[in-house]
């Protein structure tokens, strides 16, 4: 019997470490199918291990969801965020430097780290589907990948833009999401972070 609980114990390790990757990958539960070919185990067997860890209260279990404490103690986990002024879809212009006000985001949605929340305006990046008076949550960091949308600073002044570093031209190209706008081209500039989100109203 020793042996028989040892290897069930193992099993529900594994669904759990299943679940919370798929989960922080995500932001879901994964199917009884994907938790199945993970395991390579049968449907059947995966929910009955998943009904049996529900009673014992290692997770909770229903048709729309599973949780582990770990999934449960994220969801309840909150940041606190400023809103920070203004910033330009368009030409770049100075950003303002007393927040608005602050919000709270879920950890379960955002993410964990540094962020900063900007109320944007024009149309350069339009056809990402950001629009004037959209809110875009920013992680607030000081380099970027090629392809990232950036707060980029120029000379002073701060606009949203594809991130685009051309080391061969020794160059920078701040691409709009707008095929009517050109793209900015700069020797230098100072990323203050990259976008993640966008905050919409309906």
């Amino acid at each position: 019997m020793a042996g028989i609980r040892k290897k069930d114990q193992k099993i529900m390790d594994r669904i759990i470490e299943c679940v919370e990757d798929y989960y922080s990958d995500y932001n879901s539960s994964p199917s009884i199918q994907y938790i199945a070919s993970e395991l390579e185990i049968s449907k059947s067997t995966v929910h009955r291990y998943l009904m049996e860890m529900h009673e014992k209260g290692l997770v909770e279990y229903s048709s729309k969801c599973i949780k582990t404490e770990r999934i449960k103690k994220q969801d309840n986990r909150r940041v606190r965020v400023p809103i920070v002024g203004n910033i330009s879809c368009g030409a770049p212009e100075f950003a303002e430097e007393d927040f608005e006000e602050y919000v709270s985001l879920p950890v379960s949605l955002f993410g964990e780290g540094d962020f900063f929340i900007l109320r944007t305006h024009g149309d350069s990046m339009i056809e990402k589907g950001i629009e004037a008076g959209d809110l875009v949550v920013v992680r607030k960091q000081n380099f970027a990948s090629a392809g990232d949308i950036v707060v980029a600073l120029v000379d002073g002044e701060t606009t949203l833009k594809y991130f685009y570093p051309e080391p061969e031209k020794k160059q920078i190209r701040l691409h709009p999401a707008n095929k009517n706008m050109d793209d900015i081209i700069v020797k230098e500039c100072n990323v203050q972070g990259v976008a993640e989100h966008i905050i919409k109203r309906i």
